[in-house]
């Protein structure tokens, strides 16, 4: 029997290899690279890879984003249509644990009611949900963290979700610190928006392009900080990365992939 877990370069399954790297001693760690993320999210790895001293496997699809996007005749991926999740996260997985059997541990916390994990249509892998068995909720992961100094992602500064550089789960806030941060990254998502021949024409962002996006900058900014300046006022025991997460979830609150993001 094997034990995997998966890494998203988030705080949650972070804290949930934390917890189970004495547990279970055998565990096997793996991190689904589309080779679209963020540095800091390599970084984060490396530092609990380091912290913990243990092996994390980076599995990658055979053919990469590009080569999807094809396949899908240019559409890109959105919330109705996931299929970068799909082709580049659930399939490396799968084909990582074979027809071995498994048991996948998954990092939903007890306060995600909402959430679904991953449901295998393998029937030689189990899921489990650790810290949904044991009650813990979000403070407990940061605690997890904290007590072992490894801290959270610096991308929590600016953003709350692990995942791809130009993930469509972003909020517009997170756009424009993305243009402002990583410069390359933006203009690499801006070039995925180009309009087909037919005259098809797909956004990440909903209801404008990215350059539209980027022209309305300071409106974009100025609305955030009034939103996080008046939450801060009415929230002044919680902690900034907590009140930045429920701005953002003010503007959408949409439930990202649990592969991606968690």
């Amino acid at each position: 029997m094997r034990h995997v877990l998966g890494l998203s370069g988030g705080k949650d399954s972070a804290a949930l290899a934390v917890l189970m790297h004495k547990e279970v001693p055998e565990m096997e760690y793996f991190f689904c690279d589309t080779h679209k993320e963020l540095q800091e999210t390599y970084d984060f790895l490396d530092r609990l890879r380091s912290r913990l001293n243990i092996k994390i496997h980076f599995l990658s699809a055979e053919r990469g984003f590009d080569h999807w996007l094809d396949v899908y005749g240019g559409m890109l991926p959105s919330p109705q249509v996931r299929w970068c999740t799909r082709q580049l996260k659930i399939l490396p997985f799968e084909q990582f644990v074979g027809s071995d059997e498994a048991v996948s541990y998954v990092a939903i916390r007890s306060d995600e009611p909402e959430r679904e994990g991953y449901k295998s249509s393998k029937p030689n892998i189990t899921v489990r949900f650790p810290f949904r068995e044991r009650g813990f909720e979000k403070k407990d992961v940061v605690k997890i963290l904290e007590d072992y100094k490894i801290g959270l992602p610096e991308y929590y500064s600016w953003r709350t979700r692990s995942g791809c550089s130009f993930c469509f789960f972003q909020r517009k806030f997170e756009w424009v610190m993305l243009a402002e941060r990583h410069p390359n990254k933006f203009r690499e998502a801006v070039k995925y928006e180009e309009s087909h021949s037919d005259g098809r024409h797909y956004t990440w962002s909903q209801g404008e392009t990215l350059s539209e996006l980027l022209a309305r900058k300071k409106e974009v900014i100025a609305d955030h900080e009034r939103m996080l300046a008046q939450r801060q006022i009415e929230n002044r025991s919680r902690a900034l990365v907590d009140v930045l997460s429920e701005v953002l979830d003010d503007e959408d609150d949409t439930l990202p992939c649990v592969q991606c993001h968690y």
